[in-house]
């Protein structure tokens, strides 16, 4: 989710609510104690330099079991980082503690912000020998069709 698409989906809301992948609620008490721009420089294993900038926001649980970030005041804390932004509107990536810091995407579902698995991948596939993923057939639902391999078809 972009930027932009975060901070419209911000506006509709009375309530922030934030579910883990497991269906469970982030605490309703959480805090943002991070916004911030990430950017990652690399050369990929395939030799090409790239760049990719995230907007990060840290999410953070504490004992405070009386707070609760209004929707406006996120956006008020948004809009004091843009500068940060230059002008852009990266994808957003939200951290958040579990048994090690989870890093996720995050989408937007029914007036509720979902955290979003990623995952590695090879940036250059074709430069470093993985051969393509094969794809998987259950060969109990193929079409059984006649051909002269069959018995009695005379190719043997």
């Amino acid at each position: 989710m972009k930027l932009s698409s975060f901070i419209q989906a911000l506006k509709q809301l009375t309530s922030i609510h934030f579910v883990q992948l497991d269906g469970i609620e982030v605490p309703a008490h959480f805090h943002v104690t991070e916004v911030g721009l990430i950017t990652k420089h690399f050369i990929d294993c395939g030799g090409v330099v790239r760049k990719e900038k995230k907007i990060n926001f840290q999410l953070w649980v504490a004992g405070d079991v009386d707070h609760r970030l209004e929707p406006s005041k996120l956006v008020s804390i948004i809009q004091q980082s843009e500068a940060l932004f230059e002008g852009e509107d990266p994808e957003i990536e939200i951290e958040y503690q579990q048994s090690t810091i989870g890093k996720f995407e995050v989408d937007f579902v029914n007036s509720q912000f979902h955290l979003v698995a990623t995952h590695t991948n090879c940036l250059a596939q074709d430069h470093c020998g993985i051969p393509p993923e094969k794809m998987k057939v259950n060969l109990g639902e193929l079409k059984k069709e006649t051909s002269c391999c069959t018995p009695g078809g005379g190719c043997c």
